[in-house]
């Protein structure tokens, strides 16, 4: 059978054609070396000389070749020749060299000392100019193809992470499209200002964005600043977004001291740059202290408040972490996070529903739990409209048996999450919260008053009856303290206005506004639930605390900034379309009820309401009522006594 015959690769044209070429040059390298020596005449060449350097050269230049070779220089991609096959150049150099020098005087013949430089000069020359010259012509044909064509960056931070993404841009790169390059930087500080990085000119500070957008035709803003506080982002971003440029960022992770920035690394403004307020600092000793060495669990892990609580417990080390959700594959995403992020934390995922009493039981007797966050909950306003009696049996019904089971089982605190739409509600979701805080309130006023066991044990596989007297907790034997925290929309959560509107400009638009003059409270994930943290660290049972939310937003501000932040134009390229009030929704959210006082806490960022009185009795009472109706799927008859359980709703 006939051998396949071997393929000679192009990689392997090239570099024997270097090769050839390097036998040439070297060899010529040290004939020009004595040609210089003697007035660049042949004739005046001593014999002595070229014959020494006839006897040399030959293997001299088979070991040039051979140190080549072993440095790698034969197998680089020339086209992108950087400063490591520089580096690998000068090393072979420096060895030819010394080499050659010591060699020649010591065991051949002492030949003039400008035979050595001037040799090892030309060599040095002959090598670089041809391997980099073809990148040097690359560069320059692309130059000329795209003529005309450039998108022109103005970079903002003249740091060592703006020099890495200007030398990514227009020198290793040339951005994504390969037409990118940075013609300009901004910077605050007026020492670097009139100034050059790699041919670049530091035109001044931020008052010239917009001189400097006119003048270069800029297409595309970057900046890159790695330390950069989110109030200066803010002014940064209001001032480019006067410009119609796309605008990048370096993320926060990335710090000056990584060595990994790059153009690459760049992405989008988000909303949450442009809204976010500046970071909450915390002393959270109390926090860590309340959960170092605690088993916590939290419902509704996998969501998006669930799952940022998971992320900021872990860090303070508890004994055991339980994440409880109904929907595994959030369940799961949360799970793999935490193992790879925190190897040593003990955690538990579990499946299950806080409607399912069994199930719910059956977990704080396994673990026993120190602390409970409850997160569990439906929140889609419009949907929970439709499906009156499923946000009752999930909202009201789950927190019931979830918060039995925390009492039951001698769960230290129990931390309900709340909402603004609790307040003076206009929606059944809104309704189902306040009635949620309303248990809370129940369950601590009957732990504080040693009534446990007024507190019936509800079910809903019979509807008719409860436990049997043995699963009821006896009077004076809970220790459970219950608290909840109010807080308004988070940005980018499940269910926020943000992910609508991206996938609404994503699809070319129109973005829907329910009203044109709707606002809404907003904070961040990680804000919201490191307060959340904090208030239920200083609670002591009963209190509803409202996190300070910041100023209102309105909507259409909110839209056509996002449009904005997309290089696009609001009403332009995008159209806003007003669709009217949602069934449920209102105006704007309050974050009190008229009816609740106020009271300062040592963080200004946590408020304690002063919670409304109601009759415990006939409360419970109607949650029974409410249960049967909702597992009977009777809608307009929970609606109905979900009125005359919440006083203040006005749905």
């Amino acid at each position: 059978m006939d051998k396949p015959i071997m393929k000679i690769q192009h990689w392997q044209k090239v570099a024997t054609v270097l090769a050839v070429y390097d036998v040439f040059t070297v060899a010529l390298s040290y004939f020009l070396a004595l040609w210089l020596r003697f007035d660049c005449q042949f004739s005046h060449i001593d014999e002595q000389y070229l014959h020494k350097y006839y006897q040399i050269i030959i293997p001299y230049t088979l070991f040039v070749l051979a140190v080549y070779y072993f440095l790698g220089l034969y197998r680089s991609i020339w086209r992108f020749a950087s400063f490591y096959e520089l580096k690998k150049l000068v090393i072979a150099t420096a060895i030819t060299f010394i080499s050659n020098v010591v060699v020649v005087i010591a065991f051949i013949y002492r030949m003039p000392i400008s035979y050595f430089v001037f040799g090892i000069a030309f060599q040095f020359f002959f090598a670089v100019s041809i391997r980099f010259s073809y990148r040097f012509i690359l560069l320059l044909r692309e130059n000329r193809e795209n003529h005309g064509t450039e998108n022109n960056v103005l970079l903002i931070g003249a740091g060592s992470a703006g020099r890495m993404i200007l030398r990514d841009v227009n020198f290793v790169n040339g951005g994504a499209n390969g037409n990118t390059k940075v013609v300009a930087i901004i910077d605050d500080n007026p020492n670097k200002w009139g100034r050059y990085i790699d041919g670049v000119e530091v035109i001044g500070g931020r008052d010239k964005i917009l001189f400097a957008v006119e003048k270069y035709e800029i297409k595309e803003i970057y900046i890159a600043i790695a330390n950069i506080t989110p109030s200066d982002k803010r002014n940064l971003i209001n001032i480019c977004k006067e410009t119609n440029c796309r605008i990048k960022q370096l993320p926060n992770m990335y710090a000056e001291k990584a060595g990994i920035i790059s153009a690459g690394n760049l992405q989008n403004i988000t909303i949450e740059d442009v809204l976010g307020r500046d970071p909450i600092s915390l002393h959270q000793e109390d926090v860590a202290a309340q959960i170092k060495g605690k088993v916590v669990l939290v419902t509704g892990g996998g969501g998006s408040i669930g799952s940022e609580l998971c992320r900021q417990i872990a860090k303070y080390e508890p004994k055991q972490l339980i994440i409880f959700d109904v929907y595994e594959n959030n369940a799961y995403d949360i799970q793999l996070e935490l193992k790879r992020r925190y190897p040593e934390l003990d955690l538990v995922t579990l499946i299950g529903s806080v409607r399912d009493a069994r199930r719910i039981n059956s977990v704080f007797e396994t673990y026993r739990p120190n602390i409970c966050y409850h997160a569990a909950a439906h929140k889609h306003v419009p949907l929970m409209e439709d499906s009156p009696c499923e946000a009752i049996k999930n909202n009201a019904v789950g927190t019931y048996k979830t918060a039995y089971a925390a009492m039951k089982y001698g769960c230290d605190r129990f931390v309900l999450i709340s909402t603004d739409k609790a307040v003076n509600p206009t929606n059944v979701m809104g309704a189902t919260k306040r009635i949620c805080e309303m248990i809370i309130q129940t369950f601590d006023n009957m732990v504080r008053n040693n009534q446990e066991d007024k507190l019936p044990v509800l079910i809903t596989h019979q509807l008719d009856i409860d436990m049997e007297d043995a699963d009821k907790v006896a009077a004076g034997s809970g220790h459970t303290e219950y608290v909840a925290v109010r807080f308004g929309n988070v940005l980018g959560s499940n269910g926020s206005v943000v992910p609508l509107f991206k996938k609404q400009i994503a699809e070319g638009g129109p973005v829907t506004l329910t009203h044109r003059d709707i606002i809404r409270y907003f904070m961040t994930i990680p804000e919201a639930v490191s307060l959340v943290l904090k208030a239920g660290a200083n609670a002591s049972g009963g209190e509803i605390f409202v996190l300070d939310m910041g100023e209102p937003v309105k909507i259409l501000d909110l839209a056509r900034n996002m449009i904005e932040l997309a290089g696009l134009r609001p009403d332009i390229d995008i159209e806003i379309k007003e669709i009217g009030l949602r069934p449920g929704e209102k105006l704007y959210e309050e974050k009190l009820m008229s009816e609740e006082g106020l009271k300062e806490t040592e963080n200004h960022l946590i408020h304690v309401a002063e919670p409304i009185k109601f009759d415990s009795d006939m409360f419970i009472n109607n949650l029974r009522a409410l249960m049967a109706l909702a597992y009977s799927n009777e809608g307009p008859e929970v609606v109905q006594k979900i009125r005359e359980t919440v006083p203040t709703f006005r749905g």
